[in-house]
């Protein structure tokens, strides 16, 4: 545990760099993050585009990983999950972590085409559990998308194709599909940025009932000071760093 940590933190981020290349061009992004999340809390952070909130979301819920230590970082780079070093993962500890204790929402959809709505959400599962393993949990699974799906005002959307959703409900989908496996962590990437101001707040309205209720932990990227008020906490990621907003 490090010395800000305390017992109610559920992911840490230490010392966190990452420079991507463009070509031959080297961007740094972020320049030494540092981040205590505690246990059922909302945090929302704020920053321009191209500050790096997407790329600390991503290294967050381990879709990616941080610059190694090198001679120019004062200490080697560390994401902890309940004290546990992603790094220091095996690979199928990781994938876990990514299916089971984490839940992603991106701003656009990614919803497949040729499944139904019940189909889409219940996909995450799926991933989860293996086919087989899928097979034993389907009723109880189908049952939790059901719930979830009728949380967010689509019980009579379970057989519609994608294509026949609008936006605000095909984020209502991808947001039920994020939560189907019970995760500790929300990882919410301008969730409501592709969506009219009134879709937008209803959508925050049941994802923060879910939060509250669930007792789920929540990161929530945003450009909107509206949206980040409506949060525990606010963080802003400046210069490539963070800093502290104001607590909610």
């Amino acid at each position: 545990m490090s010395m800000n940590e305390t017992p109610d933190t559920i992911l840490s981020a230490r010392g966190i760099h990452k420079t991507y290349r463009l070509g031959r061009v080297r961007v740094p992004v972020l320049h030494g993050v540092n981040l205590d999340i505690e246990r059922s809390s909302w945090i929302a952070v704020l920053g321009a585009s191209g500050s790096g909130k997407s790329t600390l979301l991503h290294l967050l819920g381990g879709l990616d990983r941080p610059d190694r230590h090198n001679a120019s970082h004062a200490a080697p780079p560390r994401i902890t999950y309940e004290g546990r070093d992603l790094a220091a993962m095996s690979s199928p500890a990781l994938d876990r972590y990514r299916s089971t204790a984490v839940g992603f929402v991106f701003q656009f959809y990614h919803l497949l085409p040729e499944l139904s709505v019940l189909e889409n959400v219940t996909i995450g599962a799926m991933v989860r559990h293996g086919r087989f393993g899928y097979m034993k949990a389907r009723a109880e699974t189908r049952d939790r998308a059901r719930e979830l799906l009728t949380a967010f005002g689509l019980d009579h959307r379970l057989r519609h194709r994608p294509r026949e959703l609008s936006g605000g409900e095909r984020q209502r989908v991808a947001i039920a599909r994020a939560l189907i496996n019970r995760p500790q962590i929300l990882l919410a990437d301008e969730p409501t940025g592709n969506l009219d101001r009134a879709t937008g707040s209803a959508i925050l309205d049941t994802i923060e009932s879910l939060q509250r209720s669930e007792g789920l932990t929540m990161v929530m990227v945003t450009h909107d000071p509206t949206i980040a008020s409506r949060a525990d906490r606010t963080v802003h990621l400046e210069d490539g760093v963070v800093v502290e907003g104001v607590t909610a």
